[in-house]
């Protein structure tokens, strides 16, 4: 891998939330070492001139399959059609500044695989296969006169339908198979499927218990999809050390995520596009209507936990045309936390609940060389995350890409 200096920068790790000025060195796709002056001959050398240097972004909850926001249709395209969409999907969210993204379902080995290897340009991937799913919960795509379900693993989809204590093990247990970074359940009703209340309870205890066993065994985790406060809250009595969306919690629900050291992924940004633009891209006129249930209470909920003390993560969860909104969140989050601390949760907040602290999200040596050089300071300006033309700079992996 190539080395890089970067002289003359404005550093700032986000988790010590102060400037240092100095050099910043990559050798072999990680950080080096920091300081002043450092002496680094016959290396590429860029003179930043005091622009400000940050960790490259993380996003917690993406669908990089989700060409479209009418997920159903998902299973009836070409696995290579879908493919090639989602590399495309992932080079932009690499050009909008994330580094490394989280899918929260669809996203296999595959892909995976082959970003690593260099097969095509996009952010590091930690995927979860398949999320499980309760016969007619919000993993299951049917309508209501659909009968058959096809999940053939060669099939594009966000869900795999899976239903008793026995079956969601052996389904589990086949995603850690494949390489699974985190398990995701569907654990309460959502705006995507069809036939489910957004307020409806998903899962049994007992099944939702041995999905958090199975992951545990493994050394992984469990990142569950729920909104209410009932929802939410009986999924962290249970074990979930993430809880994606969460829009209707209470102040339980605070106290549960601090008990059990659990992680909320808001996803603001969805809401406001869906409402905007979901039927553009794709999605049902009966889950449209399905937004209203959530819009409105998704930034009360984000500044609840906030005041509470909740680790809070960065996630966007877009599907379809709507991706190019992504780094609108960090506009929507400033609204109710300090700028620091929407761009903690996007750096490193979010390596803490992928286990990935000192890897990605920090400056600090040893970390993987995922940097963004930006024009404008973001602990004074938000607005320079959320605009990507603000970036003199996109590096990852010790390489300005």
């Amino acid at each position: 891998m190539s080395s890089l200096l970067l002289r003359n920068a404005r550093l700032l790790d986000p988790e010590v939330g102060e400037y240092v000025e100095g050099d910043l060195r990559c050798a072999d796709g990680r950080i080096a070492e920091t300081g002043p002056n450092l002496k680094a001959p016959d290396i590429r050398t860029i003179d930043l001139r005091g622009a400000v240097v940050v960790p490259g972004l993380i996003d917690a909850h993406v669908h990089v399959t989700a060409s479209t926001a009418d997920l159903g249709s998902l299973p009836a395209q070409s696995p290579s059609y879908v493919a090639a969409h989602s590399m495309n999907t992932m080079g932009r969210m690499l050009d909008r500044g994330f580094t490394t993204v989280r899918d929260a379902s669809g996203a296999d080995y595959g892909l995976a695989d082959a970003q690593a290897e260099g097969l095509f340009r996009g952010p590091r991937l930690l995927f979860c296969g398949r999320a499980l799913s309760q016969t007619g919960g919000h993993g299951d795509s049917r309508g209501r006169g659909t009968h058959r379900h096809d999940d053939h693993p060669c099939c594009a989809g966000l869900g795999r339908i899976a239903d008793g204590v026995d079956a969601v093990r052996a389904a589990a247990r086949d995603e850690l198979r494949k390489g699974a970074h985190h398990i995701k359940v569907m654990a309460s009703g959502g705006v995507a499927s069809p036939t489910d209340r957004i307020d409806s309870l998903q899962y049994s205890a007992d099944e939702l218990r041995a999905i958090v066993e199975e992951a545990e065994a493994a050394n992984r985790y469990v990142a569950a999809h729920a909104y209410t406060a009932r929802a939410v809250n009986r999924a962290l009595e249970l074990g979930i050390r993430s809880i994606e969306h969460g829009n209707l919690i209470d102040d339980r629900s605070v106290e549960l995520f601090r008990e059990h050291d659990a992680f909320l992924v808001p996803t603001l940004v969805t809401y406001w596009a869906l409402k905007e633009e979901g039927r553009e891209f794709g999605l049902p006129e009966a889950s449209w209507r399905k937004v209203d249930e959530v819009l409105g209470a998704g930034l009360e909920a984000l500044e609840r936990a906030a005041r509470g003390g909740v680790k809070i993560v960065y996630g966007s969860d877009l599907l379809g045309g709507m991706h190019r909104h992504q780094n609108h969140e960090f506009r929507l989050r400033a609204q109710v936390q300090r700028p620091l601390d929407v761009l903690r949760s996007a750096t490193s907040v979010a390596a803490e609940l992928t286990g990935l602290t000192g890897e990605i999200g920090t400056l600090a040596p040893g970390a993987h060389a995922d940097l963004l050089v930006l024009d404008g300071d973001p602990l004074e300006d938000i607005g320079v995350l959320a605009s990507p033309e603000r970036f003199r700079l996109i590096v990852q992996g010790g390489i300005p890409v």
